[in-house]
């Protein structure tokens, strides 16, 4: 940190200009932001890149230096990559053009090497860089912009404020699913706090197009709200957009932009049901094994990371999802606890043209024709990890109905914010009977649940396929997270179903 900080304090002095080069998601656009308006306030002359997925491809690489000699800068700052940009950065150097690496993905370790290869910068930053620790674990790339914005507030005491861009920090921390504990769950915490207070125009703007009030917020709302919409514009379009948006100075500007990015995001969902049909089916079809590998071509490239989630959660494994344009296979890996799925990646590399990523989520680019034996490679790899992937809830306490009171919901409440590494209380409750099941919205399942003289609703999510089931059952057994919905100002308790069964005997 020392000497990005340096770095900084040198193109200063020199009066050198800077380019912020990010990322098209929305951990690398909240990033881009922090580091965009951290070194403006610190006096420095900044420019930003934000690469095209479908033009620049992923990451910093020759474009953005492209971008960087056209900007006449002569420090370019990575944020949310660069740790694997081996190529980009030398040709830097030869270029006589600085360049300090922040990033959180993992470093790449030649084979038969003990220790990392660092890209060729006047500074390396990244998390992964040092030993892991249970109560501070690996940031997102936006929580290691914050941190250098109060480095930089360190080494100028009373210059930055640095409080401002919690709120950024904290969009780009759950983006990223990061655990939850340490330093990213004050961020998180902190940041929550400032998005309600509505003061970044940018996001009260998107708070407005997604219909999110203040009193109904929550990390995990978060995460199904604003950040899809930030992300939906890199997966479709140019990013760039979603930076103008964190940025804007004028109530008209930003509700313009936030109306945009909303429209990306309608978009992107009719093309991820599309896609997320026709690779289920695929998946069927093929049958299910220790990882899913499912390819076409056609498929749009920018939702292929979505889709790959979804799988994981329907089948409860590993899954690797590609588009084929010609002769290359492009894609994203999405993974489940115990399968670290960029060290199965690593020993699958001779299949792979480039690849990069965390144990959780990771890219990918291989020729066509090698699709079938990586997809052995793999399944290979994960019979060797002999990982059991069988999906489990973990239910934290067996209740009534009659135990969840508007008092309870709040107390649990208290353990906000919830996420990886700090997940919401589940509980669970036998022989609910039900009653007026019906399908509600965008294919919920809804209905009303009595166990003695206690009633209560409940709904099941994105699983409106379940109601003739569940009409011809009597009772279920239900696990569930205890919620109070805010209706038109009337307060509710609503349970949110995460899994169902039968009774015995029902």
């Amino acid at each position: 940190m020392d000497a990005v900080v340096d770095a900084f304090e040198s193109a200063h002095e020199a009066g050198t200009k800077v380019l912020v080069h990010g990322d098209y998601d929305c951990d690398g656009i909240t990033a881009t932001t922090i580091m965009v308006e951290a070194l403006s306030a610190y006096g420095l002359d900044v420019e930003y890149f934000i690469p095209n997925r479908f033009d620049h491809g992923y990451g910093f690489n020759l474009p953005g230096l492209e971008c960087a000699k056209k900007a006449g800068a002569g420090l370019i700052v990575t944020v949310d990559c660069g740790i694997t940009s081996f190529e980009a950065a030398s040709a830097a150097a030869r270029e006589g053009i600085a360049l300090v690496v922040t990033d959180h993905h993992e470093p790449h370790i030649p084979e038969g090497a003990t220790e990392p290869q660092l890209p060729e910068a006047q500074a390396v930053l990244n998390p992964k860089l040092w030993p892991r620790d249970e109560q501070n674990p690996p940031m997102s790339g936006a929580g290691v912009a914050f941190r250098v914005a109060q480095a930089l507030e360190m080494r100028r005491p009373g210059k930055l404020d640095t409080n401002r861009w919690f709120d950024l920090a904290a969009l780009g921390t759950l983006a990223d699913s990061v655990s939850l504990v340490g330093d990213n769950r004050i961020i998180v915490r902190e940041g929550a706090k400032r998005i309600i207070s509505r003061d970044r125009l940018g996001i009260a703007a998107l708070m407005d197009v997604a219909g999110l009030s203040p009193e109904r917020l929550k990390s995990g709302r978060l995460q199904f709200t604003l950040v899809p919409r930030l992300n939906a514009v890199g997966r479709l379009a140019d990013a760039t957009k979603a930076v103008e948006l964190m940025t804007a100075t004028s109530p008209g500007e930003a509700a313009s932009l936030a109306h945009d990015l909303n429209e990306y995001n309608n978009e992107r969902k009719k093309i991820e049901e599309k896609v997320f049909s026709e690779a289920s089916a695929g998946v069927e079809a093929q049958g299910v094994e220790p990882v899913i590998v499912i390819a076409r071509e056609g498929w749009h490239e920018g939702v292929v990371g979505i889709v790959a989630s979804k799988l994981v959660d329907r089948y409860g494994c590993p899954a690797i999802v590609l588009s084929i344009k010609g002769d290359r296979a492009k894609g994203s890996a999405r993974s489940v606890p115990g399968f670290d799925m960029h060290s199965a990646l690593s020993g699958c590399s001779e299949h792979l043209k480039a690849f990069g990523g965390h144990r959780q989520a990771a890219g990918l680019t291989l020729n066509a024709q090698d699709l079938q034996a990586f997809k052995d490679a793999m399944v290979r790899t994960a019979l060797d990890m002999g990982e059991e992937h069988e999906p489990a809830l973990s239910i934290d306490a067996a209740v009534t109905l009659g135990d969840v009171s508007f008092s309870l919901v709040e107390e649990l409440g208290r353990l906000e914010p919830f996420g990886i590494g700090n997940p919401e209380p589940v509980l669970g409750a036998k022989g609910l009977e039900i009653l007026n099941a019906r399908v509600v919205g965008n294919g919920h399942l809804k209905m009303r649940l009595r166990s003695n003289s206690t009633y209560m609703d409940a709904i099941v999510f994105n699983m409106g396929g379940l109601l003739g089931t569940v009409e011809d059952t009597l009772t279920i057994d239900a696990a569930f997270a205890a919620t109070i919905n805010v209706w038109e100002e009337r307060r509710n308790l609503q349970l949110n179903l995460k899994a169902l069964r039968a009774s015995e005997g029902s």
